[in-house]
């Protein structure tokens, strides 16, 4: 590499050396009393705090003492430079001005939202506050680094935001790209309550919906496609996330409907037609040469188009739902074992697979389950997912208690103070269940397998009333889980069984 500063010669003797700590050859970050440390050990050894061993002193412990090796404060260590914040005198590693990692963010930040007149923007004070609040602000600086200066950056939306020209409006966001960066920053707004909260999935619908709308060639096509995501599609979403949070698989079926209208419509066009010369035989011949996914995923669409009187009415074939193939109950069995004793595995997938092969939980649901979720009484573990709340075996229950001791992404401002079980990376939002998914398929637990299996084994050992009332199943899927696995509790009647003593009848 050509340098106009040092030949490569000079710079392997200048600037490259021994690192004292890990012995490798790297850039030299700094000379310290036992030698000269890389980047990687500077960095390192900064972020170890503690008690220092010869000054009973609470301070940061980059150095070592001769002998023993233990981690010793700076004075202790004869370190002839500090790392002692210009601004706040906390200890740690410095950044320009010689600002710790705190001090720095907030100048950051207070550059970025500035409003032009030297402050921060009144509207995003909020905002501000719960970065700096985080427990990691370096998460926050490094936040700010990528593609700094650039075009949709992190720092180049936040400085539009401070400057107003942003607007603090969800239809603002659903234009901004990166879409993945705009969203993430919306999800911040949401949590500190600058934006009103609305459900992440609806607008991930939303933004996808103008994306693709835009697309559409056919002016004609791209009207029928609006009018029917505005009319049918978009307000079933907000009546369901009105009652529940969407999920993953929601927003992607309203997608694939979507999706079909358009394809079908550029099909007719294919063929020469419009939806009013629409007939039964070209239904036919479309469903004739879809796959059974397609065909599901267009009927809603189909079905719209004859209450409104756009075609003629057709005889739709009827949906067709398929259903996962159980594993057998033993290698459940055997899966959950595993699971219990294999301590190499992350806490985090183990405590999910338990859910799975245990409650027979789908990871959409297992992502919306808080910490609340889990209590304690009288020395037992309980896991409420339905009603009653269920008992947790002993060594299940040691892997829940452990986790929420645990849990991971609670040190950035995403999800500070996080009551979900499984905290996700983006603020206010648990884990992502495809995410969440593809963890347990990586240890080789097929999650619909294995909650099919567990769901059966449950409708043979108790009656499916009490299975579906106690891990939120719905009645019917229950009874027509156990009618097919040969269940005993056909007749089973729901309600409650309690039996009533001598005259509490007579009144």
């Amino acid at each position: 590499m050509s340098r106009p500063y040092a030949t490569d010669e000079q710079y392997e003797r200048w600037y490259i050396g021994e690192c004292c700590r890990c012995g490798r050859r790297r850039n030299k970050a700094g000379s310290w009393p036992d030698g000269h440390v890389c980047r990687t050990c500077f960095d390192r050894a900064l972020r170890v705090r503690g008690t220092c061993p010869g000054c009973g002193q609470e301070r940061v412990l980059p150095g070592r003492r001769p002998g023993d090796g233990a981690a010793i404060c700076p004075g202790c260590a004869g370190f002839s430079q500090s790392f002692a914040c210009a601004r706040c005198g906390f200890e740690g590693k410095l950044h320009g001005g010689r600002l710790c990692t705190r001090c720095a963010f907030a100048g950051r930040l207070a550059s970025l939202l500035d409003d032009g007149t030297g402050r921060i923007r009144p509207e995003l004070a909020p905002l501000a506050d719960a970065l700096l609040a985080m427990d990691n602000p370096l998460s926050g600086l490094t936040w700010l680094y990528p593609r700094q200066g650039s075009s949709g950056s992190a720092d180049d939306l936040l400085r539009r935001l401070g400057r107003g020209e942003i607007q603090l409006t969800h239809e603002a966001f659903n234009g901004l790209q990166p879409w993945r960066a705009a969203s993430h920053l919306r999800d911040l707004l949401m949590a500190c309550g600058v934006l009103p909260a609305v459900d992440k999935q609806l607008c991930a619908f939303e933004r996808w919906l103008g994306i693709h709308i835009a697309a559409v060639t056919d002016s004609g096509h791209a009207q029928v496609v609006r009018r029917f995501a505005t009319w049918e599609v978009l307000p079933r979403l907000r009546s369901r996330a009105e009652k529940n949070p969407l999920s993953t698989g929601a927003r992607g079926y309203a997608v694939g409907q979507v999706l079909r209208a358009t394809e079908f419509l550029q099909w007719l066009s294919g063929r020469g037609l419009t939806l009013p010369g629409c007939r039964q035989v070209d239904i036919d011949a479309w469903h004739a040469g879809s796959s059974e996914n397609h065909r599901n995923a267009v009927r809603p669409f189909l079905q719209w188009c004859i209450a409104n009187k756009m075609t003629g009415r057709f005889r739709l074939p009827p949906a067709v739902t398929g259903h996962s193939a159980p594993m057998p109950d033993r290698e459940r069995t055997e899966h959950l074992g595993r699971v219990l004793a294999s301590y190499a595995l992350p806490l985090r997938t183990r405590a999910a697979a338990a859910i799975v092969l245990l409650y027979a939980q789908p990871a959409s649901r297992i992502v919306r389950l808080t910490v609340d979720d889990v209590t304690c009484e009288n020395g037992e573990v309980f896991l409420r997912l339905g009603d009653p709340p269920s008992p947790v075996p002993g060594p299940v229950a040691g892997i829940l208690l452990s986790w929420i001791g645990s849990r991971t992404n609670m040190r950035t401002a995403t999800n500070p103070n996080s009551a979900w079980l499984f905290p996700g990376r983006r603020a206010g939002q648990p884990m992502r269940p495809d995410y969440l998914a593809r963890l347990l398929n990586e240890i080789g637990i097929p999650t619909a397998a294995g909650r099919t299996s567990a769901i059966r084994q449950h409708v043979l050992e108790m009656p499916a009333p009490v299975v579906a009332d106690a891990l939120s199943y719905s009645q019917g899927t229950t009874a027509r889980l156990a009618a097919q696995a040969g269940g005993t509790f056909s007749r089973y009647a729901p309600g409650d069984h309690k039996r009533q003593t001598a005259g509490e009848g007579d009144s």
